[in-house]
Formats: structure tokens, sequence, C-alpha cells
């Protein structure tokens, strides 16, 4: 009696350990029970499908210490609603600006999300600046349109230095991605130095 007491208790705690592994590895899902997340394949399960659907830089030619706004358009198209995801804004692959969402994105699909992030470019170096803005959640089903990145180059100059003849400061780049259709039929590329959208 005494030996199979023994192995109920060993028994007990090692499902206790695994248990407590089990939460430490993967937190949340433990508590929500594992969720299934369906990557696009029909296999079933949830479905999480973020598209970035355009972003403007404005301005586009600045000097250091002015504060550069990125607008951003994101359409989502899944059926569930998740935890939590970043929108990052990278110059030059460098992370310069983020925000954290909670359950502000997904449930209901076919929804467009506006949103702005800002770059104080104070203490910058002076130069040409590739954007990237993203969308990151786990479970996306099609991670290569998270993220767009502008092909016109942020120009930074030292502050008060004049901007090359026939250059004006200001003015906005827009990329958007081929398959998406905004009401106002605005196009890509660079606007007028006024930076009107």
């Amino acid at each position: 009696m005494r030996r199979f007491m023994a192995l109920a208790v060993s028994g007990l705690c090692a499902l206790l350990i695994l248990m407590i592994c089990a939460a430490m590895l993967w937190g949340g899902e433990v508590q929500r029970g594992f969720r299934r997340i369906d990557t696009g394949d029909g296999g079933g399960g949830y479905y999480i499908n973020l598209i970035m659907r355009e972003v403007k830089v404005a301005p586009i030619r600045a000097h250091v210490g002015d504060v550069i706004r990125v607008d951003v358009v994101i359409e989502d198209q899944s059926d569930v609603r998740y935890d939590k995801g970043d929108l990052d804004l990278f110059a030059n692959g460098r992370k310069v600006a983020s925000k954290r969402y909670g359950y502000e994105f997904g449930n209901e699909g076919n929804r467009i999300y506006r949103d702005t992030l800002l770059w104080d470019t104070k203490g910058a170096k002076p130069g040409e600046y590739k954007i990237r803005a993203e969308f990151f959640v786990w479970g996306d089903a099609s991670e290569f349109d998270n993220y767009l990145d502008v092909k016109e180059p942020l120009i930074l100059l030292p502050p008060g230095e004049a901007f090359p003849p026939g250059e004006a400061g200001g003015g906005a780049a827009i990329v958007r991605d081929p398959r998406y259709k905004p009401a106002g039929g605005l196009q890509e590329g660079i606007s007028a130095p006024s930076g009107k959208y």
C-alpha cells in the first residue's frame, strides 16, 4: 500500500511540474485553452489576417529635431479578437516609434483602422532614412503584407541648413498596397510640399 501511495504521489508531482512548465512556456494560451489559429490553409480554427494598406510620411524633407508624422491604414480581415499586437516605425532598420495594442483589433473582419506614429528626430543624424511601418501579431496568416516600405527616402538636414535649390522642406511620401483602393483616389508617391492628405 505504501508503495502504491508513493507512486501516486510521485505521479501527481510529475503532473504538477508539467502543468507549471506549460504555464511558463505558453502563459496566456493556457488560460484561454490553446485556441487554434488557422494559417489560411483551410484547416479550420481561428483566422488572423492584418494587412498594412497604406503608409504616409510627412514631412519627407525635414531638419533634425522636427517631428515626423507617419499615418497608417491597416485592414483587418480576422474573424477572432486577438490579444495584442505592435505597430512599429523603423528608420534605416532601427525602431524609432512604437504602439502596443490590446483588444482594439479583430473579431469582425473587413474593417479599416487608421493610426499615427510620431518620430521626434531630435538626436538623429542628418542623412537619408528608409522608412518602414509594420504591424505584428502572432499567428497572422500572411506576414508578408504586415508592413510597407516607403520608396522615397526621408531626408533630414542639420538644423537651420537650407534645402538644395529646387527642393523645398515639407512634402509627403505615400506608399500603398496595390490591392487597396481608397475612397478618395489618392495616388502613391510624393505629394505637394504642403503635405496635405
